[in-house]
Formats: structure tokens, sequence, C-alpha cells
């Protein structure tokens, strides 16, 4: 089946739809779709493509047509409105005495309801708030509740390496992640080195995860003993990268530190167990 790749927002997940025919489509190129709610401004991901029909959720929505100017400018004035509702919404807000905290909010594409992204500790009752809103605006209003992580998606940030957060820049869809994870890459146990700006595990622990855990079980264990062609002796560390292991070896009545190659250590089982997979306490408040 032919479908074309599009997403609604940069770093969002990509969706099937099927192309119209006899058009030209070319990746970063804005057409108008048809969505289940309604018609959306969005973006082509990647150019018509055949993929297997088991990959593909039936009915395929089409693309109605490549974006014009006028639809273009249609997408700048709901931005304009942006800044003043999320003031008023937050108003509102106050208003009422919510315990909430407004997000983000969006206008749909042809102006006709407008989106509200909060988040709270417990469920709110936002009945009143609505109906305060939609005085306001005269259009529908909907509010929409997120998670810690669907925040950070949101609002963005600068991640503790540096960079963009991996879910606001670059991940479609959030990943499953382990305390398990952070102990095979040897990470620091600190919720404070290994959860992003959500609080949560961060995200990216899950990228070389694979790799990882393969390593893992072919290294010998922090502690324990191994023979080296210099003689038997105790691992100090792991290099999972490089696939070297530094042993500490008594030599002459003093200690001697010295990296191997993983081929050149024994070890006894020549393997080790998947890794211990209890959480301290310190640790569970931070897990999904």
């Amino acid at each position: 089946m032919k479908v074309i790749g599009i997403k609604f927002k940069e770093g969002g997940k990509i969706y099937y739809f099927a192309p119209k025919k006899n058009e030209k489509y070319e990746e970063g190129m804005q057409v108008i779709v048809e969505t289940s709610k309604s018609v959306e401004f969005a973006t082509v991901a990647f150019p018509p493509k055949e993929v297997d029909e088991s990959e593909v959720v039936q009915p395929l929505k089409p693309i109605l047509r490549i974006a014009t100017d006028k639809d273009r400018e249609q997408i700048r004035k709901n931005a304009e409105r942006k800044p003043q509702a999320m003031k008023i919404a937050q108003e509102k807000v106050e208003k009422h005495n919510l315990k909430m905290k407004l997000i983000d909010c969006e206008f749909t594409f042809d102006g006709s309801k407008i989106i509200f992204y909060f988040s709270a500790d417990g469920r709110v009752d936002f009945r009143e708030l609505v109906k305060d809103l939609a005085s306001v605006f005269h259009i529908r209003i909907e509010l929409r509740q997120v998670g810690a992580r669907d925040e950070t998606k949101l609002l963005g940030g600068i991640a503790p390496c540096g960079r963009e957060c991996c879910c606001a820049g670059a991940m479609p869809d959030f990943r499953k992640v382990s305390i398990k994870m952070a102990k095979v890459q040897g990470l620091s146990l600190n919720p404070g080195k290994i959860s992003g700006l959500c609080g949560r595990l961060m995200c990216c622990l899950s990228y070389e995860n694979d790799y990882y855990s393969e390593v893992y079980k072919k290294m010998p264990k922090v502690g324990s003993e191994v023979s080296t062609p210099d003689g038997k002796g105790t691992v100090v560390s792991d290099n999972m990268l490089k696939l070297t292991v530094r042993v500490k070896i008594e030599k002459d009545g003093s200690l001697v530190y010295k990296d191997y190659p993983l081929k050149d250590i024994r070890f006894k089982g020549g393997k080790r167990e998947e890794a211990d997979e209890k959480v301290s306490e310190d640790l569970k408040d931070i897990l999904d």
C-alpha cells in the first residue's frame, strides 16, 4: 500500500496518510490533511512509499491538498492568539481557585476549538472553568490533563547532557525505561544524575540498552576474582565500550592496576547473571 508520512509537530509521531493522485510531495512540504477530529495543518515527514498493509491502520485518511499561503496565514493568526488565550485562561484558573498548572494551548486549524493542556496532582473539576472560557472565546473548549513526561515534552528544555530533551526534539513516542538499564550501563544510581527534567528516569537510558545488556553478561563482576596473563587479580572496573577490564594484582608486595582486553581475562562461568532488579527506596519515586 502506498502511504505518505505526516507529522503535526516538530519531533512528533509520524502518521500514515493516503497521498493524493497526481500530486508530487517532498519532505518538509506543508499540507492539509483530514483526521478523525477535523481538518489539520501538517508537514510531510517522508514522500510516498510502499509499506506492508499490516503496518497501516485502516481507514487511511487522505491528504486534502498542499498548503497555500492562505493556510499558512491562518496558522500564523492562530499562533498570535495563543499568548492572550493563555493569559485569560490563567486568570480564570486563579479566579476559580483550581489546583492546576496551565502548560500550553493550541487552536485547531480552522479556529473552531481551543485545547488547553494542564498538569495537576489529582483530578480537577474544571466544568465551571470550561463554561467561563467558552463565554469569553465563543468557541469549543477542551482541557487535557497530562503527566510529568508529557509536560516536559510540551515545554521542552535543555537536558543534563546540554542538548534539547529527547522527548521534545527527537522522540516521537515515550519508551519504557527501567532502573535496570542504569545498573547495566554502570551509571550512578543517584536519582539526581539519572532523572530528567520531568523527574522521571531519563529516556536516553533506553537508546543503547540492547548493546549494554548483551555486553554486560560477558563482563566479569566488579570485585570478583579473575585470571590474567600476569596472574590472578580482583576486578576494579569494566569498560563496556572498549571491552576492557581493570584488574588489581598483588605483585612483589605492592598493588598493580592494569587494563586487560576482555578476551585475555578468564573468570568463573565466563559470564555473569542478569542485573539485580531490586530498586532502593530513594529511586522508587522516579520510576514510571
